[in-house]
């Protein structure tokens, strides 16, 4: 398939697909602790070479038989993992649903590859890494270690590394009430990304100049 160098999203990031995740956990440790919900969105880029949000898909997760569930975990992101209103999955359906979405936008957009968008993406991807590996998903789309930090990207382009206060001076409006929901920073997430991505264009870093 022929691109348009400069507007074709597997031409952007080397035929990556960004996918951008959040999750919200019962603890640090990947391996022990429980996945308790997961947001992904997906991006577009338009015939002009800018990059939106395209979809997005949110699970609230039941914690896996033999989880560690951590109190000041809990304290901290408000989930209650006993309450029946979360109508909760198991990691393995919520995973294999966003996957199979994933790789279907991949394969539209052309591209080889998911690339996980991130906030401190290590621990994102670790949990995500962890689950699939418990639930012996075979066709994980994302890369096996790579990974777009935007903790890092924000440092570069707003110096700053804080969710808060990168989208703040990226000039996005940030509710500190809604912080720590999956949905909502995932959504805040893929926005700042977007943001950063689009500045370089404007400031004329891309596409790229021989010279």
């Amino acid at each position: 398939m022929q691109h348009n160098e400069y507007s074709a999203l597997c031409d952007r990031f080397r035929g990556f697909y960004p996918v951008v995740i959040d999750v919200e956990t019962a603890g640090f440790n990947a391996k022990t602790d429980a996945l308790l919900e997961i947001a992904a969105i997906t991006l577009k880029m338009d015939a002009e070479g800018w990059l939106s949000i395209d979809k997005t898909y949110h699970f609230h997760i039941n914690p896996f038989e033999g989880a560690l569930i951590h109190a000041d975990a809990l304290a901290f992101n408000g989930i209650d993992p006993d309450n029946p209103l979360r109508d909760a999955v198991d990691e393995s359906i919520a995973l294999e649903a966003i996957f199979k979405e994933i790789r279907t936008g991949m394969k539209n957009a052309d591209c080889s590859r998911a690339v996980m968008v991130a906030h401190n993406a290590n621990f994102d991807f670790s949990f995500v890494m962890a689950a699939a590996d418990r639930a012996k998903i075979k066709r994980n789309p994302f890369h096996p270690f790579a990974t777009f930090d935007t903790a890092a990207l924000s440092a570069v382009a707003y110096g700053h590394t804080v969710l808060a206060k990168a989208c703040q001076l990226a000039g996005l409006q940030f509710d500190n009430s809604q912080a720590h929901s999956a949905i909502y920073d995932t959504t805040l997430t893929a926005m700042l990304f977007c943001k950063i991505v689009n500045k370089w264009k404007t400031l004329g870093g891309w596409p790229l100049v021989n010279g």
